[in-house]
Protein backbone atom coordinates (compact mmCIF):
# COMPACT_ATOMS: atom_id res chain seq x y z
CA UNK A 1 0.00 0.00 0.00
CA UNK A 2 2.79 2.40 0.93
CA UNK A 3 4.97 1.76 -2.42
CA UNK A 4 1.17 2.24 -4.38
CA UNK A 5 0.71 5.32 -2.61
CA UNK A 6 4.52 6.47 -3.21
CA UNK A 7 4.06 5.82 -7.05
CA UNK A 8 0.45 7.47 -7.29
CA UNK A 9 2.40 10.64 -5.78
CA UNK A 10 5.55 10.60 -8.17
CA UNK A 11 3.00 10.14 -10.92
CA UNK A 12 1.00 13.46 -9.56
CA UNK A 13 4.30 15.67 -9.72
CA UNK A 14 4.99 14.57 -13.42
CA UNK A 15 1.77 15.58 -14.46
CA UNK A 16 1.64 19.02 -13.02
CA UNK A 17 4.97 19.79 -14.10
CA UNK A 18 3.45 18.44 -17.66
CA UNK A 19 0.66 21.47 -17.23
CA UNK A 20 3.45 24.49 -16.99
CA UNK A 21 3.90 27.05 -19.46
CA UNK A 22 6.62 25.84 -22.34
CA UNK A 23 10.12 27.57 -22.02
CA UNK A 24 12.08 28.00 -25.20
CA UNK A 25 15.64 29.90 -25.89
CA UNK A 26 17.66 30.82 -22.91
CA UNK A 27 17.16 33.73 -20.65
CA UNK A 28 19.84 35.72 -22.56
CA UNK A 29 23.08 37.36 -20.89
CA UNK A 30 23.32 38.61 -17.72
CA UNK A 31 23.19 42.09 -17.14
CA UNK A 32 25.86 44.25 -17.86
CA UNK A 33 26.73 47.29 -15.33
CA UNK A 34 25.12 50.94 -16.19
CA UNK A 35 27.53 53.09 -18.68
CA UNK A 36 29.09 56.11 -17.78
CA UNK A 37 26.37 58.03 -20.38
CA UNK A 38 22.77 57.97 -20.06
CA UNK A 39 20.49 57.26 -22.54
CA UNK A 40 19.36 59.60 -24.82
CA UNK A 41 15.79 60.06 -24.01
CA UNK A 42 13.37 59.51 -26.43
CA UNK A 43 11.72 62.67 -28.47
CA UNK A 44 8.54 63.04 -28.32
CA UNK A 45 6.34 65.05 -30.83
CA UNK A 46 4.06 67.72 -29.74
CA UNK A 47 0.30 67.05 -29.90
CA UNK A 48 -1.28 69.34 -32.77
CA UNK A 49 -3.77 71.82 -31.79
CA UNK A 50 -7.23 70.59 -30.98
CA UNK A 51 -9.08 71.22 -33.78
CA UNK A 52 -12.86 72.27 -32.33
CA UNK A 53 -13.21 74.66 -29.14
CA UNK A 54 -12.67 73.04 -25.62
CA UNK A 55 -15.04 73.77 -22.71
CA UNK A 56 -13.08 76.14 -21.66
CA UNK A 57 -12.48 78.11 -24.48
CA UNK A 58 -14.23 81.24 -25.24
CA UNK A 59 -17.46 81.52 -26.94
CA UNK A 60 -16.74 82.62 -30.90
CA UNK A 61 -18.10 86.01 -30.21
CA UNK A 62 -15.91 86.68 -27.73
CA UNK A 63 -11.96 87.12 -27.59
CA UNK A 64 -9.47 86.15 -24.89
CA UNK A 65 -7.57 88.97 -25.11
CA UNK A 66 -9.95 92.80 -24.37
CA UNK A 67 -9.39 94.88 -27.65
CA UNK A 68 -7.52 98.09 -27.37
CA UNK A 69 -9.34 100.84 -25.83
CA UNK A 70 -10.48 103.34 -28.65
CA UNK A 71 -10.21 107.11 -28.07
CA UNK A 72 -13.61 108.69 -26.66
CA UNK A 73 -14.44 112.24 -27.42
CA UNK A 74 -13.72 114.01 -23.74
CA UNK A 75 -17.16 115.29 -22.60
CA UNK A 76 -17.57 118.69 -21.64
CA UNK A 77 -20.03 120.71 -19.49
CA UNK A 78 -20.68 124.44 -19.52
CA UNK A 79 -22.15 126.49 -16.75
CA UNK A 80 -23.53 129.74 -16.68
CA UNK A 81 -21.85 131.85 -13.96
CA UNK A 82 -22.85 134.88 -12.33
CA UNK A 83 -20.36 137.67 -11.20
CA UNK A 84 -20.83 140.70 -9.91
CA UNK A 85 -19.94 144.38 -11.69
CA UNK A 86 -20.65 147.55 -10.31
CA UNK A 87 -23.23 146.49 -7.64
CA UNK A 88 -24.63 144.26 -10.60
CA UNK A 89 -25.15 140.56 -10.80
CA UNK A 90 -23.91 139.46 -14.84
CA UNK A 91 -23.40 136.59 -16.78
CA UNK A 92 -20.68 135.06 -17.91
CA UNK A 93 -19.98 131.39 -19.30
CA UNK A 94 -17.36 128.55 -18.23
CA UNK A 95 -16.69 125.08 -20.25
CA UNK A 96 -15.25 121.95 -17.96
CA UNK A 97 -14.58 118.25 -17.96
CA UNK A 98 -18.10 116.76 -17.29
CA UNK A 99 -19.25 116.00 -13.80
CA UNK A 100 -22.87 114.80 -12.10
CA UNK A 101 -22.18 117.16 -9.58
CA UNK A 102 -22.90 120.28 -12.08
CA UNK A 103 -24.07 122.14 -9.02
CA UNK A 104 -20.91 121.76 -6.81
CA UNK A 105 -18.94 122.58 -10.45
CA UNK A 106 -20.55 125.77 -10.34
CA UNK A 107 -20.01 127.19 -7.11
CA UNK A 108 -16.54 126.32 -7.08
CA UNK A 109 -16.21 128.27 -10.23
CA UNK A 110 -17.94 131.50 -8.33
CA UNK A 111 -15.53 130.55 -5.50
CA UNK A 112 -12.39 130.59 -7.97
CA UNK A 113 -13.40 134.05 -9.37
CA UNK A 114 -13.22 135.28 -12.65
CA UNK A 115 -10.62 134.60 -15.55
CA UNK A 116 -8.30 137.42 -17.02
CA UNK A 117 -10.74 138.56 -19.35
CA UNK A 118 -13.60 138.40 -17.07
CA UNK A 119 -11.64 140.50 -14.52
CA UNK A 120 -10.05 142.78 -17.23
CA UNK A 121 -14.16 143.13 -18.10
CA UNK A 122 -14.98 144.35 -14.41
CA UNK A 123 -16.22 141.08 -13.13
CA UNK A 124 -15.78 139.75 -9.33
CA UNK A 125 -16.97 137.54 -7.44
CA UNK A 126 -18.37 137.64 -3.14
CA UNK A 127 -18.80 133.89 -3.10
CA UNK A 128 -16.20 132.38 -0.70
CA UNK A 129 -14.54 128.71 -1.05
CA UNK A 130 -16.67 126.53 1.01
CA UNK A 131 -20.20 127.27 -0.17
CA UNK A 132 -21.93 123.69 -1.27
CA UNK A 133 -25.52 122.13 -1.37
CA UNK A 134 -25.88 119.97 1.12
CA UNK A 135 -28.60 118.50 -0.71
CA UNK A 136 -31.54 119.02 -3.61
CA UNK A 137 -35.21 118.17 -2.47
CA UNK A 138 -38.45 119.34 -4.18
CA UNK A 139 -36.54 121.25 -6.84
CA UNK A 140 -34.68 123.22 -3.82
CA UNK A 141 -31.28 123.46 -3.11
CA UNK A 142 -30.59 124.06 0.64
CA UNK A 143 -27.38 125.32 1.68
CA UNK A 144 -25.88 126.75 4.51
CA UNK A 145 -26.21 130.57 5.65
CA UNK A 146 -23.74 132.46 3.59
CA UNK A 147 -20.99 134.59 5.07
CA UNK A 148 -22.32 138.10 6.23
CA UNK A 149 -19.14 140.02 5.24
CA UNK A 150 -19.20 143.22 4.01
CA UNK A 151 -22.88 144.10 5.11
CA UNK A 152 -26.44 143.51 4.12
CA UNK A 153 -25.95 144.82 0.29
CA UNK A 154 -23.11 142.60 0.02
CA UNK A 155 -24.47 139.61 1.46
CA UNK A 156 -27.91 140.32 -1.20
CA UNK A 157 -25.63 140.01 -3.75
CA UNK A 158 -23.83 137.07 -2.99
CA UNK A 159 -27.09 135.55 -2.02
CA UNK A 160 -28.12 136.45 -5.90
CA UNK A 161 -24.82 135.19 -7.28
CA UNK A 162 -25.94 131.41 -5.87
CA UNK A 163 -29.60 131.70 -6.78
CA UNK A 164 -28.92 132.92 -10.14
CA UNK A 165 -26.08 130.68 -11.30
CA UNK A 166 -27.84 127.36 -9.43
CA UNK A 167 -31.40 127.32 -10.88
CA UNK A 168 -30.18 126.99 -14.34
CA UNK A 169 -30.43 123.85 -13.82
CA UNK A 170 -33.59 121.83 -13.97
CA UNK A 171 -33.36 120.18 -11.15
CA UNK A 172 -33.34 123.27 -9.29
CA UNK A 173 -36.00 126.25 -9.11
CA UNK A 174 -35.66 127.85 -5.31
CA UNK A 175 -32.59 127.98 -2.55
CA UNK A 176 -32.55 128.05 0.40
CA UNK A 177 -29.57 129.58 2.66
CA UNK A 178 -29.81 128.24 6.13
CA UNK A 179 -33.68 127.99 7.80
CA UNK A 180 -34.36 131.37 5.91
CA UNK A 181 -37.31 130.90 3.64
CA UNK A 182 -36.43 129.39 0.21
CA UNK A 183 -35.89 132.11 -2.60
CA UNK A 184 -35.67 132.15 -6.69
CA UNK A 185 -34.38 134.72 -9.23
CA UNK A 186 -37.26 137.02 -8.77
CA UNK A 187 -36.13 138.09 -5.53
CA UNK A 188 -33.12 139.18 -7.11
CA UNK A 189 -34.09 140.58 -10.20
CA UNK A 190 -33.83 144.27 -8.99
CA UNK A 191 -29.64 143.57 -9.31
CA UNK A 192 -29.78 142.95 -12.80
CA UNK A 193 -28.11 145.36 -15.20
CA UNK A 194 -30.69 147.32 -17.49
CA UNK A 195 -29.06 145.49 -20.31
CA UNK A 196 -28.02 141.56 -19.40
CA UNK A 197 -25.61 139.96 -22.46
CA UNK A 198 -26.04 135.72 -22.43
CA UNK A 199 -24.18 135.64 -26.09
CA UNK A 200 -21.75 136.02 -26.39
CA UNK A 201 -19.55 135.07 -23.45
CA UNK A 202 -16.76 137.34 -22.70
CA UNK A 203 -13.39 136.24 -24.03
CA UNK A 204 -15.13 133.80 -26.62
CA UNK A 205 -14.08 133.39 -30.39
CA UNK A 206 -16.55 133.79 -32.54
CA UNK A 207 -17.42 134.24 -36.03
CA UNK A 208 -19.89 135.69 -38.60
CA UNK A 209 -22.40 136.29 -38.33
CA UNK A 210 -22.62 136.42 -34.83
CA UNK A 211 -25.64 136.23 -32.77
CA UNK A 212 -26.22 138.42 -29.53
CA UNK A 213 -28.87 137.86 -26.99
CA UNK A 214 -29.80 138.62 -23.69
CA UNK A 215 -32.27 140.15 -21.72
CA UNK A 216 -32.99 144.31 -21.33
CA UNK A 217 -35.57 146.10 -19.79
CA UNK A 218 -34.78 149.75 -22.12
CA UNK A 219 -36.74 152.50 -24.10
CA UNK A 220 -39.58 151.23 -25.96
CA UNK A 221 -38.08 147.87 -25.97
CA UNK A 222 -34.86 149.26 -28.66
CA UNK A 223 -31.66 147.38 -27.98
CA UNK A 224 -28.86 148.41 -30.41
CA UNK A 225 -25.79 145.94 -30.87
CA UNK A 226 -22.90 146.96 -32.84
CA UNK A 227 -19.11 144.92 -33.65
CA UNK A 228 -15.89 146.35 -32.90
CA UNK A 229 -12.96 145.65 -34.59
CA UNK A 230 -9.10 145.47 -32.60
CA UNK A 231 -8.43 149.23 -33.46
CA UNK A 232 -12.32 150.09 -32.22
CA UNK A 233 -13.29 150.51 -35.71
CA UNK A 234 -17.42 149.74 -35.99
CA UNK A 235 -17.79 146.98 -38.67
CA UNK A 236 -21.40 146.16 -38.36
CA UNK A 237 -24.00 147.52 -36.21
CA UNK A 238 -27.74 147.01 -36.02
CA UNK A 239 -30.94 146.92 -33.41
CA UNK A 240 -33.54 144.88 -32.17
CA UNK A 241 -36.82 144.92 -30.17
CA UNK A 242 -36.69 143.30 -26.84
CA UNK A 243 -40.13 141.40 -26.01
CA UNK A 244 -40.82 143.62 -23.00
CA UNK A 245 -39.48 147.04 -22.81
CA UNK A 246 -39.88 150.77 -20.69
CA UNK A 247 -40.66 149.20 -17.21
CA UNK A 248 -40.51 145.99 -17.94
CA UNK A 249 -37.75 142.96 -18.88
CA UNK A 250 -37.66 140.97 -22.12
CA UNK A 251 -35.55 138.94 -24.28
CA UNK A 252 -33.83 140.03 -27.09
CA UNK A 253 -31.86 138.46 -29.92
CA UNK A 254 -29.74 139.46 -33.23
CA UNK A 255 -27.36 138.47 -36.02
CA UNK A 256 -24.81 140.73 -37.23
CA UNK A 257 -22.44 140.27 -40.39
CA UNK A 258 -19.14 141.37 -40.44
CA UNK A 259 -15.61 141.18 -42.39
CA UNK A 260 -12.60 140.84 -41.64
CA UNK A 261 -9.29 140.05 -43.26
CA UNK A 262 -7.62 138.03 -39.93
CA UNK A 263 -8.38 137.05 -36.61
CA UNK A 264 -8.01 139.60 -34.09
CA UNK A 265 -9.42 140.58 -30.74
CA UNK A 266 -12.90 142.97 -30.69
CA UNK A 267 -16.07 144.27 -28.96
CA UNK A 268 -19.18 143.60 -28.82
CA UNK A 269 -21.43 146.72 -27.65
CA UNK A 270 -24.67 146.54 -26.29
CA UNK A 271 -26.75 149.52 -25.48
CA UNK A 272 -29.51 151.91 -25.45
CA UNK A 273 -30.07 155.22 -27.31
CA UNK A 274 -31.05 157.59 -25.31
CA UNK A 275 -34.28 159.69 -26.13
CA UNK A 276 -32.76 162.66 -24.63
CA UNK A 277 -29.36 163.46 -27.08
CA UNK A 278 -28.86 160.38 -29.05
CA UNK A 279 -26.18 158.52 -27.09
CA UNK A 280 -25.16 155.45 -26.06
CA UNK A 281 -26.45 154.77 -22.79
CA UNK A 282 -26.71 151.21 -20.67
CA UNK A 283 -23.60 150.05 -22.76
CA UNK A 284 -22.41 146.52 -21.96
CA UNK A 285 -19.23 145.73 -23.87
CA UNK A 286 -18.28 142.37 -23.71
CA UNK A 287 -14.60 141.86 -25.07
CA UNK A 288 -14.24 138.53 -27.69
CA UNK A 289 -11.92 136.91 -30.09
CA UNK A 290 -12.89 137.94 -33.83
CA UNK A 291 -12.20 135.08 -36.48
CA UNK A 292 -11.63 135.94 -40.15
CA UNK A 293 -14.58 136.80 -42.62
CA UNK A 294 -14.44 137.70 -46.08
Amino acid sequence: MRRTMGVLAVLTMVVVGGCGEPRSGSLGPAPTAATSTPPTPPVIAPEPPPTGPSPEAPRPTETSTPPAPTAQPSRTVTVELWYVRDGRIVPTRRTRPATLATSRLALAELAAGPTAAEASAGLATLVPTGVEVTRIAEATAVLGAVPTTGGPAAVRLREAQVVWTLTQFPTVRRVRFGTATSVDRTDYADLLPPIVVTTPAIGVRIASPVTVAGTADVFEATVSVRVLDGSGREIATTFSTASCGTGCRGDYRVSLVYRLDREQAGTVEVYEVSPADGSRTKLVAVPVRLAASR
